[in-house]
């Protein structure tokens, strides 16, 4: 692993600094990606703090064989399934969870792994090639109205409509495969954005149809839900996203957790000592400064959103704010 790469994690100071606060704890890195935060949270823990990372793309897996740190290990899973997995390990609490949504750098520059249109490849957009639908199967087998509502949703995309309805027309004719046939379609249907004459008209098309396939907000909620079980009290929880809809189930996870007391019914006659306990306070909001967003573009558009576990026990129905 290359000193550059590691230089072009998101957040790569802030981060760690923000979750690490025990040395000796056992922390949690959710999305080892090619481990440039791993390597910095690891450089802060102590000869008793430990690391458990997850991923669940293969390369990632066999990018993680370079660390040969005894401290740190990796579990081939999507971090949704940190709690289940790491009890499989004999682990029920940890002192802090990592976690950077989205695509990483790699995934995208692989032309074979169909994430961007700026490389022709086979449209498979899949975070692990192990298992699941393709993309590509995924747009041949999806009823229109499932289509359109998708990149409508995850994509934010005024003309998910019309876009569908190129989609079911032009499979009918032959399969769309490849990431420059679904980009090519796009974009004969949607006009360039006049105020941004540089994004691509397909850009919001693959975000949206990337979601799908990987089950990526589902997966958040989830993972956000096991975090609050795993930590302890003082354990932090760092998530970076990338774009408004990770970001708002991270904000409003936070904010339903810090303050419980916005849920109730104000005209009720509650007493202090009768609101629910805050489960989360501390909450910061971390944005990357003017030089990272020079050298590393991509960092324009992260948040890094913290807080720190209370000592009032989880409550099953916290995880309910998420939806």
């Amino acid at each position: 692993m290359s000193e550059a790469f590691i230089h072009l994690s998101v957040l790569g100071e802030e981060a760690p600094e923000s979750l690490v606060v025990n040395p000796d704890g056992l922390y949690v890195d959710g999305t080892f990606g090619r481990g440039g935060h791993s390597r910095r949270i690891l450089a802060k823990l102590s000869d008793k703090g430990r690391l458990i990372a997850f991923d669940r793309d293969p390369q990632a897996i066999e990018a993680s064989r370079a660390i040969t740190d005894p401290r740190f290990s990796i579990i081939h899973e999507p971090f949704s399934t940190m709690r289940e997995s790491l009890a499989a390990c004999g682990v029920t609490e940890v002192d802090g969870i990592f976690l950077d949504i989205g695509v990483s750098s790699p995934q995208i520059d692989d032309a074979t792994r169909g994430f961007s249109f700026r490389f022709d490849g086979p449209l498979d957009m899949r975070m692990d090639t192990t298992r699941g639908m393709t993309a590509a199967e995924w747009l041949a087998t999806a009823e229109e109205r499932d289509i359109r509502q998708v990149i409508k949703v995850y994509g934010e995309e005024r003309f998910a409509g019309p876009i569908a309805r190129a989609i079911v027309a032009e499979r009918q004719k032959k399969p769309i495969n490849t990431t420059k046939a679904l980009a090519d379609l796009v974009a004969r249907v949607v006009p360039r954005n006049k105020k941004d004459m540089g994004q691509h008209p397909a850009t919001r098309t693959f975000q949206a149809v990337r979601i799908e396939v990987n089950h990526e907000l589902d997966e958040l909620k989830t993972a956000l839900n096991a975090a609050g079980i795993l930590l302890c009290p003082e354990g932090r929880l760092a998530v970076i996203s990338f774009h408004s809809l990770e970001d708002r189930i991270v904000k409003h996870f936070f904010e339903a957790a810090a303050h419980p007391e916005r849920e109730l019914d104000p005209r009720l006659p509650f007493t202090q000592d009768m609101l629910p306990k805050p489960l989360f306070d501390h909450v910061e909001r971390i944005k990357p400064g003017a030089a990272e967003c020079e050298v590393n573009p991509r960092a324009r558009s992260a948040i890094l959103r913290v807080a720190t576990r209370t000592t009032a026990p989880w409550r099953t129905e916290a995880g309910a704010c998420l939806g």
